[in-house]
């Protein structure tokens, strides 16, 4: 097999455009944060209805950031899911906290807003949703739990990139926004990140937090007020996250084509017969999702070779597949806090079986049948 005929789940899109953009940065002589990350920053802003927004070096530091700009700290709690990447609750416990998992909605796979609320304790600062393969949670119930407990909401959207609640961009309202423009992601800067704040003075003081903490004044004057990071997103990163920027509404359209053919292939390739569930419907209650993912959960308990072995014969095929994500109480180090096995049935279940399958621009439509019929063959092969 060569390698044009494998497919990838993921292929980052880079035009001609954008590769020249980035030469012109190159040979500007101004390679770190500069014009163009201000030029960013402000279409960012513009996405999101014009509040503030600042740009980061990655989807993790606007999480730590955010998460200091609400004060969080030693003795605190923060409410999130056990199905998100670890950098979600890594930010938590870098600034002295502790993560409170919580189970998941088996069927949208995303935080259980009941649970959430059932875990509130007079030590909860904040809730950070994550909003797993681009769906939102139900955002109205979400803010009037925020709201009843008085607290903070640091929205990790990383996915989520013009995601829509009720038709409202996700970014657009809330509180703490964070998102992530990483490789896989459907914009990119090859790295990096945004957070969309509330007002000029959270802003200010996230810039601060991103460069070491550093205030300047005049041409010689310099003063650190609080200890800050080295967060800050290059020129060359955000010529091209403006390059990918301008193609954010026909990727979102191709990704919402690509699922349909999905759930098409799915039903001729009779999937929820052999026990695949599909993710949520394209047209879910109130949810708009930017189709960041499609993934399925498998009958991984009655696989022989359990999950591992259908990755394994769809890239025999020429299918690649990743799996989004363990369920992340269960590693050493969070075991290690006091979670075990049993305590968040349906993140374990969902976290032992969940398949990403791919989705990207410049598949053809015909390959999620291609997929949709590997994956039905390997499982009828593999089922006990």
């Amino acid at each position: 097999m060569s390698d044009s005929t494998f497919l990838p789940f993921t292929r980052p899109d880079i035009d001609a455009q954008t590769i020249a953009e980035v030469g012109k940065v190159l040979a500007s002589g101004w390679i770190t944060s500069g014009p163009k990350v201000q030029a960013f920053e402000a279409q960012l802003s513009a996405l999101f209805g014009g509040r503030p927004v600042r740009a980061f070096s990655n989807g993790t530091a606007t999480m730590e950031v955010a998460l200091r700009l609400a004060g969080v700290g030693p003795g605190d709690e923060v409410i999130t899911t056990a199905i998100t990447w670890v950098a979600t609750a890594n930010v938590i416990v870098a600034v002295g906290a502790k993560p409170v998992f919580v189970d998941v909605d088996p069927h949208t796979r995303n935080i259980d807003l009941a649970a959430v609320e059932a875990a509130i304790t007079p030590r909860t600062r904040a809730i950070m949703p994550v909003y797993m393969a681009g769906l939102p949670v139900d955002m109205d119930l979400l803010y009037a739990i925020a709201k009843k407990h008085a607290l903070r909401v640091i929205e990790d959207a990383a996915q989520a990139i013009d995601s829509r609640w009720n038709g409202q961009r996700i970014g657009s309202f809330g509180d703490l926004v964070s998102f992530s423009f990483q490789a896989n992601k459907n914009i990119t800067c090859a790295e990096g990140g945004c957070l969309v704040l509330n007002s000029l003075g959270e802003a200010e003081q996230a810039q601060r937090l991103r460069l070491q903490g550093v205030v300047r004044s005049g041409l010689d004057g310099m003063d650190v007020e609080a200890p800050g990071g080295k967060f800050n997103l290059t020129d060359i990163n955000a010529a091209i996250g403006l390059g990918q920027l301008a193609h954010l509404p026909e990727v979102t359209r191709r990704r919402a084509q690509l699922a349909q053919d999905y759930f098409d292939a799915a039903a001729a390739a009779k999937l929820e017969a052999l026990g695949i569930e599909l993710p949520p419907p394209i047209n879910s209650s109130g949810a708009m999702t930017n189709w960041h993912m499609f993934q399925v959960v498998l009958p991984a308990d009655r696989l022989r070779g359990g999950r591992a072995a259908i990755m394994q014969a769809l890239q025999d095929a020429g299918i690649g597949t990743g799996v989004h994500y363990p369920a992340l109480h269960l590693f050493s180090y969070y075991r290690s806090l006091g979670w075990r096995e049993g305590m968040l049935p349906h993140a374990e279940r969902i976290g032992r079986s969940i398949l990403t399958l791919p989705l990207f621009p410049s598949m053809r439509s015909s390959d999620p049948h291609r997929v949709c019929q590997a994956l039905a063959q390997s499982c009828k092969r593999l089922l006990k």
